[in-house]
């Protein structure tokens, strides 16, 4: 087999594993908290959010920019494993996959 054809047959067997790696991750949470668990966040690896929970005991109107920055603070943690997760997936996927000339 020609090495074009190698080549053409690699990176279809890749992209199959992409497409199946990218539906796992559309499956796959992860969970954050913040606040001694006053605020939990789950996120998909596929880089979105699948639900937000708020312990009713933090919702003191005073302590509103406490609670919109536990918030922020889970919902980026979260995102971050997220996409931590979704990069060293991914990256299984592709190692061993080399273009002539660039390696």
């Amino acid at each position: 087999m020609s090495s074009i054809g190698k080549l053409m047959k690699q990176a279809a067997r890749m992209q199959q594993q992409m497409e199946q790696i990218q539906a796992d991750l559309a499956k796959r949470t992860v969970d954050a908290s913040t606040g001694g668990g006053a605020v939990k966040v789950t996120a998909k690896c596929d880089g979105t959010l699948s639900s937000i929970k708020v312990d009713p005991q933090a919702l003191n109107p005073g302590d509103a920019q406490l609670l919109e920055d536990m918030l922020l603070t889970a919902v980026n943690q979260a995102l971050s494993q997220a996409k931590d997760i979704s990069n060293a997936e991914m990256g299984k996927a592709t190692s061993g996959f080399s273009l002539p000339g660039l390696g």
